[in-house]
């Protein structure tokens, strides 16, 4: 298992560095960005988040998938790498 995760359904108004305090609680965040849209600059409501270990990586998975941050639901998943395309 990789240390990157993939979280999804954000709250548009979320920042990075409250994500990285939401996923800090279970191990050392190494990065949190926000994916936001290229033409107007507003989150397109995922994210990724990089965990310094696998086990804060599994934690962060066991105590923030489908669970409330700022009053919407987040699921919370290993990243999967981009398939390329031919």
């Amino acid at each position: 298992m990789q240390n990157k995760l993939f979280v999804r359904n954000l709250p548009f108004q979320s920042t990075e560095s409250e994500l990285s305090g939401l996923f800090s609680e279970f191990g050392e965040v190494v990065s949190a960005r926000i994916a936001n849209d290229r033409e107007t600059g507003r989150s397109r409501g995922y994210a990724f988040v990089e965990m310094a270990s696998q086990q804060a990586a599994e934690a962060a998975i066991r105590g923030l998938d489908s669970s409330d941050f700022n009053g919407r639901q987040i699921y919370v998943a290993v990243s999967e790498p981009r398939s390329s395309k031919w």
